[in-house]
């Protein structure tokens, strides 16, 4: 086939945050596929085609894109961030088992991204400098009771949790019931992290305690990063704390 289809993730919104290769991906691109705002973050050029559509649309988003590629098209598919974390990677791909057969032999990259958990972290100095893992807080596509058995084994586990989609106008609650569980496993004191359309101009960032967590606000714009016991803030005189997480582990007594 002559069409082919990249996946590219557009970092956290800043252009300089762009790697160079999506950049050049998106200029070798005939059709632009991806969620409306996403779509919109790329520049407008002479020959460019875009198909912007719904947030909730993925896998026949990714359809859409394969069939523009076998078509012969260089079909570029956006995401905000990297597209293999929570985002449209994953939804190609699973349109291409569960597609026609000849989508496979289809030329097929990915470009990475600077997800929000890195970007996030980059601003407030190395919270997942030690273990750590991310957990979308969504039910969409799986039950809520599986979003919380998770979230309680790695709150067992002591890792930093960078929670993705934290809350949404449907799902006003979630975020709330996550700190709640929290609250129950780890100290007061620990670290929480809000960190709001990183490298955008209404960023915003605040660090709280799990105490005080649920009186902080947040949207589907909103990283949080919840700290493990190794992490650690040094205060400044003027500005946020630095917060890290130290790679050392004590052992068991």
């Amino acid at each position: 086939m002559s069409g082919s289809l990249t996946v590219v993730g557009l970092g956290p919104g800043d252009a300089g945050l762009l790697t160079e290769s999506a950049r050049r991906a998106l200029d070798a691109a005939d059709d632009l596929v991806g969620y409306f705002p996403y779509v919109a973050r790329v520049p407008e050029r002479p020959g460019l085609i875009r198909h912007a559509s719904d947030n909730r649309v993925e896998v026949d988003r990714a359809r859409h894109a394969l069939q523009l590629a076998a078509s012969g098209r260089r079909v570029a598919v956006v995401s905000g961030g990297d597209p293999g974390v929570f985002a449209m990677a994953s939804a190609v791909f699973e349109a291409v088992e569960h597609g026609e057969p000849a989508w496979r032999d289809l030329a097929i990259t990915v470009e990475p991204g600077i997800t929000a958990m890195l970007a996030a972290a980059a601003r407030l100095g190395a919270p997942l400098g030690g273990d750590f893992c991310a957990l979308s807080l969504s039910d969409n596509l799986k039950p809520w009771p599986v979003v919380t058995a998770r979230l309680e084994a790695v709150l067992r586990a002591d890792l930093v949790i960078a929670l993705y989609n934290p809350i949404s106008t449907a799902r006003p609650w979630q975020l709330g019931a996550a700190l709640e569980l929290a609250a129950g496993i780890r100290a007061p004191e620990t670290p929480v992290m809000f960190a709001r359309a990183i490298s955008r101009p209404d960023e915003a960032i605040r660090v709280s305690t799990l105490a005080e967590a649920r009186d902080v606000p947040a949207d589907m714009a909103t990283m949080v990063i919840l700290g493990a016991s190794t992490t650690r803030l040094i205060p400044r005189t003027d500005g946020l704390p630095f917060v890290y997480t130290s790679r050392k582990v004590a052992g068991p007594a």
